[in-house]
């Protein structure tokens, strides 16, 4: 491969003669690599110094990611698909726009910043975080299969082997952010699962609302959504570690049923006025899963993480021992062949 070669007026890296194939120096991000330079339209750059612009480092920078699309769009914001430029890895970057206080979208930031590279297989790594211009950007590990909600909407319904390895999974990720980190998620929901073609399953989004929460005051403000909340954070209860294992369980319950599980009376589809929802999630009994459609060991397991009371909940370290895990434990479950768009190498 030809050389680059220094000139009075710096370096000139060489172009491809007849002997060499373009391919030989154009990487997967548009990059032309020649030895140890790599060129592109953003200018050029040494190879060591876009190795070490590789995650967790600190090193990424918003100038060097390329939007290829966008892949969601939510009322916070949007996530994109972006590239980077120099080295060509994929990541998802989440866009979000807040109307609160500049300070407070610093401080954010900050903290996102102390919770990034997470060291759990089942929660999304937070590479880095930004603030420029009242815009928060976050850029995360890209998980190519969607989440639960985009599942639920292809599959319609999720059979309960696959609802094992999706609640083994989430509560190990649960396990992890209650017991080491000492944080509670407060916004676990089916668009907060995500998916990847190799069959993993992982927590997203817990930076955004365990800082929202702590930077705004736990009772003064709702973060998360909610339809997936607890009674008792609804009602401006004190909170605890027990209201995710409330939000997995309605998460779980609509996955099984292909439909959020609190609907107005005689109704098989829509939603009951909102206010009306909250209320009815606070007075009334829980939603289960229905014991002629359902095994035993399921039905036991929604029924002990939707409880009134958040001391009659399950923990997560419980609920891992639960007998319908231990049902499927052993059993080769690939989450990845649920749906065609899932399955490896798509």
């Amino acid at each position: 491969m030809p050389r680059a070669k220094p000139t009075a007026r710096g370096l000139r890296v060489a172009v491809p003669n007849q002997e060499t194939h373009i391919s030989d120096f154009l990487t997967a991000s548009g990059t032309f690599q020649d030895g140890d330079l790599l060129l592109n339209r953003e200018g050029l750059r040494i190879v060591s110094q876009a190795q070490s612009a590789s995650p967790g480092d600190g090193q990424i920078t918003l100038a060097d990611l390329e939007t290829v699309k966008v892949i969601g769009k939510g009322s916070s914001g949007v996530v994109q698909l972006v590239r980077h430029k120099w080295t060509g890895q994929i990541f998802a970057l989440k866009v979000i726009q807040m109307n609160i206080q500049e300070t407070v979208r610093k401080q954010i930031v900050q903290e996102l910043k102390i919770n990034q590279s997470s060291l759990c297989p089942y929660v999304v790594i937070c590479y880095d975080a930004f603030y420029n211009n009242g815009v928060i950007s976050i850029v995360l590990e890209y998980m190519d299969g969607g989440s639960l909600q985009d599942v639920i909407k292809e599959v319609k319904v999720i059979p309960e082997p696959y609802l094992a390895v999706i609640c083994k999974q989430v509560l190990q990720g649960l396990m992890y952010l209650h017991h080491q980190r000492h944080i509670i998620h407060r916004d676990i929901k089916p668009s907060n699962l995500l998916v990847n073609h190799k069959g993993e399953v992982k927590i997203t989004d817990f930076g955004v609302s365990a800082v929202l929460a702590s930077s705004m005051g736990q009772r003064d403000t709702f973060v998360g959504t909610y339809t997936y909340m607890s009674p008792e954070r609804i009602s401006g209860s004190i909170y605890g570690y027990e209201s995710d294992i409330w939000s997995l369980g309605l998460t779980l319950l609509e996955c099984a049923i292909g439909r959020f599980p609190y609907l107005p009376p005689g109704q098989e589809e829509g939603f009951l006025n909102f206010y009306e929802l909250l209320e009815t999630i606070v007075e009334d009994p829980p939603p289960f899963a229905p014991a002629d459609q359902f095994s035993s060991e399921f039905c036991s397991l929604i029924s002990a993480c939707i409880q009134k009371e958040p001391k009659n909940r399950m923990s997560a370290a419980d609920l891992l021992q639960h007998p319908f895990l231990q049902k499927y434990e052993g059993v080769d479950i690939d989450l990845a062949t649920l749906i065609p768009t899932l399955s490896p190498g798509a």
